[in-house]
């Protein structure tokens, strides 16, 4: 054990803590309890790798084609590594970031710490919180308790058998508060980096570093992660993938790998771009690939049946085999619907699937001015309709209206597929120009969704999901949005190629969304109207 010491980089402070644990065993009679117990402990000591350091890789170029080889999309974790490994190559040293992937399930978290730690050229570890609820599991145990052992960090770090490895925390916000204390508050100095270089673990009895390692946490909800903890990560958001997106992952990873796994030649079974965007929208309703890769994996064991039973098939699927292997389309995507009746709008949602589009309708009934909303609403749906209604009360004038008006009509909005809970501020736009659209007798234009929040003096306030929202738009054939001002710069940032053919209109208060919106042809009205 002396001479294995001897080869040890460690500090001097932990030299002389072995030293002195050495000459402790060497007074233990080996028939006393003790001296397992402190033989367990030294042997832990020695196993684990103090300063020891797998080198990084600074091949920039190659670290991008690995990161693009495993993973289509996800520009914004890509471009973040890419910046980590080059302040890595300039200063040779650097406090390694907390990184926590946060996203809906099967959007490819876990699998970027692989190409992650591939990419720099470091051991790859992974820790699941899931369900985790007892403290000692992060910290360790004191060695005097029967069965000891260091906390799940320090034995995987002696798994790894070096001090910077690439560590996944798979699910940190799926850790459990027990009897046994909080894994999430243990967790809190592993995930500092100010304090991390001397991570105190219980049975070890003495400071490790871990400033070196890179942690990459993975979360789908950030609500059940402690605040506390929050602060010390980097959020990075990957919001799920576009139908586009989808397709080239499907051609260029899922599909391959299923043909694989089914033993099955490349050539065994092919599909075109129509057939994947078919799969993708018919038969999947969901963020990830998760869902889209069982649907490829049915269609990959209809071929391998075939082959299996000395079959003859047609290895290039067309729409009507691919219904015939998958049954009939599970999910319709909405199409625009035109219609020549006042107070029909469309707008644009944002769902844990992607974007939708959503119609909303108006209609007026004698009455005394009661406001009726239908359609599953949430709180903050309703107080955006009682919002649109009072501005254009408030502003009767401005529109020629008769303020008679509102205390002869009920208005009622419905918002079309009522078992679906809808919530949000960004259907204020679209509600407004449907009850203008509506008091004046005068359609919505042709092809047109929007989507904003409104204020009660007529701002338009900016709105989120707007990459997927207006992919929906274009999905459903709509080639004219409406969005605030400040809304621009998430335009901006979406690839070229995904809005070719659309027309963005920018605006800062109601009536400029009005007079892009509504036509100045009337159509026939209630003559009180």
């Amino acid at each position: 054990m002396r001479l294995r010491a001897r080869d040890k980089k460690w500090s001097k402070d932990v030299a002389v803590q072995v030293e002195k644990d050495l000459k402790k065993l060497q007074r233990l009679n080996p028939q006393v309890p003790d001296y397992s117990i402190q033989r367990n402990y030294l042997e832990t000591v020695l196993e684990l790798p103090w300063d020891h350091y797998s080198k990084d890789k600074f091949d920039l170029k190659r670290a991008e084609n690995v990161l693009d080889k495993d993973h289509y999309g996800l520009e914004k974790v890509k471009e973040r590594i890419i910046e980590h490994l080059a302040v890595l190559k300039l200063k040779g040293d650097m406090k390694s970031p907390i990184l926590c992937l946060f996203g809906p399930p099967g959007v490819g978290k876990t699998s970027l710490g692989k190409s992650i730690a591939e990419a720099l050229g470091r051991e790859y570890v992974r820790m699941s919180l899931g369900g985790l609820r007892d403290e000692s599991e992060i910290r360790g145990h004191r060695k005097t308790y029967i069965g000891a052992m260091p906390g799940r960090i320090i034995q995987s770090i002696k798994k790894a058998g070096t001090s910077n490895p690439v560590f996944v925390l798979d699910e940190i916000d799926k850790l459990a508060i027990g009897s046994q204390g909080d894994p999430s508050s243990a967790l809190l100095e592993v995930l500092d980096p100010e304090q991390n270089s001397t991570f105190y673990d219980n049975y070890l009895e003495m400071g490790y570093d871990l400033s070196k390692v890179m942690f990459i946490a993975t979360a789908n909800s950030l609500n059940t992660i402690q605040p506390a903890l929050r602060d010390r990560m980097e959020i990075i958001d990957i919001s799920g993938y576009t139908m586009e997106e989808k397709v080239q992952i499907s051609k260029r990873h899922l599909l391959p790998k299923q043909l694989k796994e089914h033993g099955l030649d490349h050539d065994a079974l092919k599909l075109g771009k129509k057939e994947f965007e078919q799969v993708v929208e018919g038969y999947t309703n969901e963020s990830g690939v998760r869902g889209l890769d069982k649907k490829l994996a049915k269609l990959v064991r209809y071929a391998a049946k075939s082959i299996a039973m000395g079959e003859s098939y047609e290895p290039k699927l067309d729409k009507d085999l691919i219904v015939e292997i998958l049954g009939a389309n599970r999910y319709s995507k909405y199409k625009y619907q035109n219609n020549d009746v006042a107070g029909v709008v469309t707008g644009l949602a944002w769902t844990s699937v992607g974007g939708s589009i959503l119609f909303i309708e108006s209609s007026l009934s004698p009455g005394k001015g009661k406001l009726t909303l239908t359609g599953n609403l949430g709180k903050v749906m309703k107080e955006s309709a009682s919002l649109a209604l009072e501005f254009i009360k408030s502003n009767y004038d401005k529109f020629e209206l008769n303020p008679e008006v509102f205390n002869k009509w009920d208005v009622h909005i419905h918002v079309p597929e009522g078992a679906v809970p809808k919530d949000g501020p960004s259907a204020g736009v679209t509600m407004l120009t449907s009850l203008v659209s509506l008091f004046l007798q005068k359609k919505v234009k042709k092809s047109l969704a929007m989507s904003g929040e409104i204020t009660l003096r007529g701002k338009v306030l900016p709105v989120g999901g707007i990459k997927e929202k207006i992919l929906a738009a274009k999905r459903a054939g709509i080639n004219k949005i409406i969005l605030c001002k400040e809304n621009e710069k998430d335009v901006l940032e979406i690839k070229a190629d995904y809005i070719k053919g659309l027309t963005f209109n920018y605006v800062d208060n109601m009536m400029q969304v009005l007079d892009i919106a509504i036509t100045n042809k009337k159509v026939i009205a209630p003559k009180s109207l």
